[in-house]
């Protein structure tokens, strides 16, 4: 198989697709000197579409230094499908994700894909408490970084009633057609991760069930 090279250094996490030709990535971790020193967003740009098929990549801001993935497109916002995304938002005043998250709505809110058609936003609100066995300063609490898999979405729930069913309610009208599956996973969260970041999508090879 022919091997596609690149010298941008990038991780899943930080990249989201709608299939039909339009990105969602932070400048906080693409554009971030630890990984791609030197490379101006327009450079990156022209790269990741070379690489990944794309028209159009929309850039939200992230935030650098405040978690590991330097702000991973996939704690932010994440396509359901085309033309629909779900996005994170922290009520908290007092959180740093506080303000990167209203303004990655209103970005959102604002832009079209590559289709041209205007993006439809569904929100999920962070939990305003987590259980405190794990809790800690790299505690990564938001709904976003839920997995898709045949048949279901395995979203995290982090104890607070309120957000915990907002979020399954939000997700299972989102994705109509699957079981939204809810897992405790303060574990993960814990040492700043969540199920999408602990896994990987495998296509299915064509003639297999």
């Amino acid at each position: 198989m022919r091997r596609l090279r690149t010298e941008l250094v990038l991780e899943g996490g930080g990249i989201e697709v709608d299939g039909q030709g339009t990105a969602i990535v932070t400048e906080s971790c693409v554009l971030n000197a630890n990984r791609n020193p030197g490379l101006g967003k327009a450079r990156c740009e022209r790269e990741l579409q070379r690489l990944l098929g794309l028209d159009k990549i929309l850039w939200l801001p992230g935030i650098q230094g405040r978690d590991i993935t330097d702000g991973h497109t996939d704690f932010y916002a994440r396509f359901v499908r085309p033309g629909l995304v779900v996005a994170g938002h922290d009520p908290d005043p007092d959180s740093f994700d506080h303000a990167v998250t209203r303004r990655h709505l209103e970005i959102l809110r604002a832009a079209t894909d590559a289709q041209g058609r205007k993006l439809r936003v569904l929100v999920l609100e962070a939990p305003s408490r987590v259980r405190k066995r794990f809790d800690n300063d790299d505690f990564a609490a938001g709904y976003i970084n839920f997995y898709v898999c045949n048949g279901a979405v395995i979203a995290p729930e982090f104890g607070d009633p309120r957000t915990d069913s907002a979020a399954k309610r939000v997700l299972q009208e989102a994705f109509a057609d699957r079981d939204v599956v809810q897992l405790n996973i303060d574990a993960l969260a814990a040492g700043g991760g969540g199920i999408h970041c602990t896994t990987q999508q495998q296509p299915r090879l064509p003639g297999r069930s």
